[in-house]
């Protein structure tokens, strides 16, 4: 496939991106997933040619408040890098940056309004209930699990931080007090049994669906960043209208929360071939193990064409 979004940029010389500031580290959960990905994304600029620097918010934000560059490369995953915070301050600043604006980047990082949002839209989502303290952990089960597992999830967690897979009423209270130590919101969604497949999107295009398999209960943190033995099909053995079916409600869904720039969809699709969005990575992992990159490559993209093409979106 032709990427539009390569193909606007990959005649400019690298002094057209300007002085770039590189964002990754930050104090999230996801701290070590980012500085993996952010030192990828760093290197990757420098090998072309691009005049980049590391800030790391951690560190404080004086690099930006000082000015001395002309856009910024998001490589922050988590709270205070993808949720819309970060935006907000480069939008104060009038310095372009990769990736989804304010309400978009807070909306995707929020699963329950993402969810919310899908479904006045008629964007097929897993049934979900809202926990606390005071749940009837049992009707929740019964409710919403209909005969099947739950998984519990903290709400603005990423990288499958926080995440439990119960069956039980038992099992639901334990995995949602553990959830609550990384969030103030978590919810039970129905377990969807079938086939996980992410859909990479990069400007206005959909690259092609990685099928993922792993011998874990699912794709967890340690599946995601840790062992070798997490399979991704690719191409993902889907018929190709089926396919093409499945990255079209990618990138619906994408856009019906304003997305924009890159970011990708995570999907499950059941026995019977229906798919469940399950949400949006609006910063998504850049590391080795990660899906963007792999999509990319299927679409003939290299990493550094990848990176110049995501940097691209801000000119």
């Amino acid at each position: 496939m032709t990427v539009v979004s390569w193909e606007k940029v990959k005649d400019l010389p690298p002094a057209d991106f300007g002085k770039v500031a590189v964002l990754f580290g930050g104090a999230s959960a996801e701290r070590d997933v980012s500085l993996k990905s952010g030192g990828q994304v760093l290197a990757a600029l420098r090998n072309v040619g691009v005049d980049c620097f590391h800030v790391d918010p951690r560190d404080g934000l004086q690099p930006l408040l000082d000015g001395d560059f002309d856009r910024v490369f998001i490589v922050l995953h988590g709270r205070g890098g993808e949720d819309g915070t970060m935006q907000g301050l480069l939008t104060l600043l009038n310095k372009p940056y990769t990736g989804s604006d304010v309400l978009a980047s807070a909306l995707a990082m929020d699963k329950l309004r993402t969810k919310q949002l899908w479904e006045t839209m008629g964007i097929p989502t897993p049934k979900y209930a809202v926990l606390d303290a005071g749940s009837d952990w049992e009707a929740i089960v019964t409710e919403v699990g209909a005969g099947q597992p739950l998984m519990v999830k903290p709400v603005h967690e990423g990288s499958s931080i926080g995440m439990r897979r119960v069956v039980t009423a038992e099992e639901l209270e334990a995995a949602y007090l553990e959830a609550a130590k990384f969030d103030s919101v978590v919810i039970a969604e129905q377990w969807i049994t079938g086939a996980e497949y992410t859909v990479s999107i990069l400007g206005e295009d959909a690259l092609p669906a990685i099928k993922l398999e792993t011998d874990r209960q699912f794709y967890d943190y340690e599946a995601k960043y840790v062992v070798n033995d997490t399979r991704y099909i690719l191409p993902c053995g889907l018929p190709q209208d089926k396919e093409d079916e499945l990255k079209t409600l990618a990138l619906r869904a994408y856009r019906a929360i304003g997305c924009s720039g890159w970011g990708r969809v995570d999907i499950m699709c059941d026995a019977a071939g229906q798919p469940w969005l399950l949400e949006v990575n609006t910063v998504p992992g850049m590391t080795d193990h990660s899906l963007v990159p792999m999509a990319a490559k299927a679409s003939g993209l290299s990493f550094e064409q990848l990176v110049l093409s995501i940097l691209g979106t801000t000119l």
